[in-house]
């Protein structure tokens, strides 16, 4: 087969530092727009990204030349810096280190994505940390709680 092709779309999940509450509804559009176009630089379109106070969830196209780890590095890093500069109450941002990444199979993706636009709704209902370990067990993920939070 001469050429290389590949889909594959991966639901990103990290929330900020000690789930701190900085991700204010006036920011989050310009957020979201700009991680948008951390990604396609990466060539990795997002499809969808949404967020709520303390996290964000991410539906992406992952490039066939990248890492999930180097593309969730740039698009922490970057918008890290970019939203320290935002405002003096951005000063001490800083995303959690960790991270979790779902494969999602295209049979799902408009369920998935349905699922990141009402993230505000779900949130009145359920806690980051509760809705987390319920991914962690869906997908069959092992964890040890005490390494999870930072």
């Amino acid at each position: 087969m001469p050429q290389s092709l590949a889909r594959l779309c991966i639901h990103l999940v990290f929330s900020t530092k000690h789930r701190e509450p900085f991700l204010h509804a006036h920011i989050r559009a310009d957020l979201h727009a700009y991680m948008a176009t951390v990604l396609k630089n990466l060539g990795c379109p997002a499809l969808i990204i949404n967020s709520v106070e303390e996290h964000v969830h991410i539906l992406l196209d992952l490039g066939r030349t990248v890492s999930v780890s180097q593309v969730v590095e740039d698009v922490k890093k970057s918008s890290s810096k970019w939203i320290k500069t935002q405002g003096h109450e951005f000063f001490a941002f800083a995303w959690q280190a960790g991270y979790s990444a779902f494969a999602v199979s295209e049979s799902n993706v408009t369920a998935v994505q349905q699922y990141i636009v009402t993230q505000e709704e779900h949130h009145r209902k359920t806690s980051f940390q509760d809705e987390y370990r319920a991914f962690l067990s869906k997908h069959n993920v092992t964890f040890d709680e005490r390494y999870v939070w930072d």
